[in-house]
């Protein structure tokens, strides 16, 4: 597939007329120009689909193989409090996109609904049952508004060629993207959960993408389908895996270790033809998750939870970066980073301006990049209006009243603030209490003990959900009944 054929090489053209209409002056400035846009890194972000913190070797796990991902953290900076901005997929992305949190933007889940039982529920909230009269706040979106300034449309501002290969799941608009496809390959968006193919497909178009754009800026964004379930993998890869764990023993899932292998893979081919082109020096490459691993089928342990949990196995993501000359091999930064930061870290690196008509919330980490160790701001924070039914593994939240019965997630939203961590539940104005530092599992909660700081960080949160106008269900559901 010919790329060049859907974008517009501006520098080529601007060089060439320069040439043709104003002579030999026009000459060395439209030359200036191409070498100065040539000073800005190209970008390369790699994202996997509920990739688990603990589904990588550098955090310590021993089964799964993930050897050109730990190169990218030796070579580079490990981010180990690098949080998603969502518990699931659609919020995270549409925060990713925007650089804004779930309130701006109102997507909070895929299907735009909750889901579980409808008579469990206690508050009134936006349900896949209930008609909308049903409904006490606006019912969250399944995209992203199109009038929304995307990632790639401020990369535009920079001069830079964008393409997005993979999932996108917010939406039909593709957001200003030069080129885009779900599977790198022409034709119909469409999903491709459990194609055992799509990762290498997803692979060879960003491979051809930097072969077509090597002389300019570029921006790409390789959004894997892998490692989200059906848990499907090449037969060849699974056997492997077998084969070691009938050696090891254990409970390990070999086809889902041969999915985090093609993702590995992928990571690990996608720098192989940066330094063969001579690109890597001056290219910085990012390998993170969208939000947390499905119990089910992987450890998210010592954390607790997973995906749609606003607990840390929910949201804590792994994330290392590399940028020869600018970030330090083998280094690693505590401060922590959440989605929305991307936009005006890449902003910034672009010499590109912010939105103008739409708030930004994320702060640049190009400091942290650069071997700083603090940001300007002092907290981030999740907000998660609708319930989400317990799975196998994800039981984080009982539903009272019953007989081992869970949610994944609840109304609530969370805040961080240094070392401490608050989630406000809206069902009974309860809240958890944690110190990260000291209890990374969240297993003490540390409300009663320490009230002074719950409520320190339970009024900056609801400072923030006031001036974000986050939707906070506060009316009983009247068809709420718990079956003893």
């Amino acid at each position: 597939m010919n790329y060049k054929y859907f974008i517009n090489s501006g520098l080529g053209i601007l060089l060439a007329s320069s040439v043709m209409a104003c002579g030999s002056h026009k000459v060395k400035e439209a030359a200036e120009q191409l070498t100065q846009q040539k000073k800005k890194p190209n970008i390369v972000f790699i994202l996997a689909d509920d990739y688990g913190w603990k589904d990588i070797g550098y955090n310590g796990e021993g089964f799964y193989e993930t050897p050109n991902i730990d190169c990218l953290a030796k070579d580079g900076m490990i981010f180990t409090n690098n949080y998603a901005s969502g518990p699931n997929c659609a919020p995270s992305r549409a925060c990713l996109l925007s650089g804004m949190y779930t309130p701006r933007h109102h997507v909070y889940t895929p299907g735009g609904k909750s889901k579980g039982k409808l008579e469990y529920m206690k508050l009134k909230v936006p349900t896949r049952k209930a008609d909308a009269s049903y409904n006490t706040f606006q019912s969250n979106k399944d995209e992203i508004d199109p009038n929304i300034i995307s990632i790639a449309e401020v990369m535009k501002g920079g001069a830079y060629t964008t393409a997005r290969f993979g999932k996108w799941h917010i939406g039909e608009d593709t957001q200003g993207f030069d080129v885009s496809s779900s599977n790198g390959l022409p034709g119909l968006e469409e999903k491709h959960y459990g194609d055992i193919n799509v990762a290498d497909q997803l692979t060879d178009a960003g491979i051809k993408f930097i072969e077509e754009n090597k002389d300019q800026p570029f921006f790409l964004y390789i959004s894997h389908w892998d490692v989200h379930t059906p848990i499907r993998a090449k037969a060849e890869v699974k056997a492997h895996f077998q084969q070691k764990l009938d050696k090891l023993g254990g409970d390990w899932n070999p086809t889902y270790a041969a999915m985090i292998s093609a993702v590995d893979k992928s990571v690990g081919n996608i720098r192989a033809k940066l330094k063969e082109l001579g690109l890597d020096e001056n290219t910085l490459v990012i390998f993170t998750s969208d939000n947390g691993g499905q119990p089910h089928v992987t450890s998210n342990k010592p954390l607790k939870g997973g995906k749609g949990s606003l607990f840390e196995g929910g949201i804590r993501v792994p994330a290392c970066m590399v940028w020869p000359g600018i970030i330090k091999p083998e280094t690693s930064c505590d401060v922590p980073i959440i989605g929305v930061d991307f936009l005006p870290t890449f902003a910034e690196l672009a010499e590109a301006p912010l939105p103008q008509k739409q708030l930004v919330d994320g702060e640049s980490i190009v400091p942290l990049l650069k071997g700083g160790k603090e940001l300007n701001r002092k907290s981030i924070f999740w907000h998660y209006p609708l319930y989400l039914s317990g799975n196998r593994g994800n039981k984080v939240i009982p539903i009272v009243g019953t007989n081992q019965l869970y949610w994944r997630g609840t109304p609530s939203s969370a805040i961080r603030k240094g070392d401490w961590k608050l989630i406000y539940y809206f069902e009974d104005q309860s809240v958890k209490l944690f110190n990260l530092v000291q209890d990374l599992g969240e297993e003490n909660d540390m409300a009663q003990t320490n009230p002074e700081k719950a409520a320190e960080l339970l009024a900056e949160l609801k400072a923030w959900q006031k001036e974000t106008k986050a939707p906070v269900p506060s009316e009983l559901n009247p068809t709420y009944s718990i079956a003893k």
